[in-house]
């Protein structure tokens, strides 16, 4: 009497074919990674990209102040940003501005324009860059006439900068990107090249 031998159960996979399986999908895996990874090496940010940052700010930064006594009310028309300037570490952001100055029932246009350099700090909980000891490159003012360095009027523009400055990031990482998402979660540098901010991750 023969002895007819157990048939596999349907969809049973043999051990060699599950260890396979299993080799793919790590694979699959550590290629995905590494793909992530590479990208992330390369990540950088633009003047243009610390720009557009800058320009949803601009709506914000308008002040109505007195000036020796004279009602001055200000708004910021344009930022304009340089990274690493002469091969420094340093963000440089020219300031374009205009004013009116109200003096015996009078209205005076004026252009103001600020340049101010500062250095890029990278906050970890905030997940953003912030410009942080800004000082004061170059103020001009023109004014009914006159154009040269009008220090209060100056020193009212330069406050209503270093306080955007401080309160608001020239640049936020997006962390629903996968790859920055895996570049917060590691160690990294920051550097500060021509033309662009470089988030390097550290070799271990």
């Amino acid at each position: 009497m023969q002895t007819l031998a157990a048939a596999s159960p349907v969809g049973e996979q043999k051990p060699e074919t599950q260890m396979r399986n299993i080799l793919l999908l790590i694979l699959s895996l550590v290629l995905v990674a590494c793909s992530q990874l590479n990208q992330v090496a390369v990540y950088s940010v633009s003047e243009a990209q610390l720009e557009q940052v800058l320009r949803q700010q601009i709506p914000q930064l308008t002040r109505q102040a007195n000036v020796a006594g004279i009602p001055l009310k200000m708004a910021v028309e344009r930022m304009a940003v340089q990274i690493g300037p002469d091969n420094s570490d340093v963000v440089r952001i020219d300031t374009a501005a205009n004013a009116s100055l109200n003096l015996f029932g009078l209205t005076y246009p004026a252009s103001l324009q600020l340049q101010v350099e500062g250095v890029p700090y990278y906050d970890a909980e905030q997940k953003a860059v912030f410009v942080r000891s800004v000082k004061l490159l170059n103020s001009t003012v023109d004014a009914a006439g006159y154009r040269g360095n009008l220090t209060p009027v100056s020193n009212e523009l330069l406050q209503l900068v270093n306080q955007m400055l401080a309160t608001q990031p020239v640049y936020r990482l997006d962390t629903a990107d996968p790859a920055i998402r895996m570049l917060t979660a590691l160690p990294f540098d920051m550097a500060v090249q021509r033309g662009k901010i470089a988030f390097i991750p550290k070799s271990r």
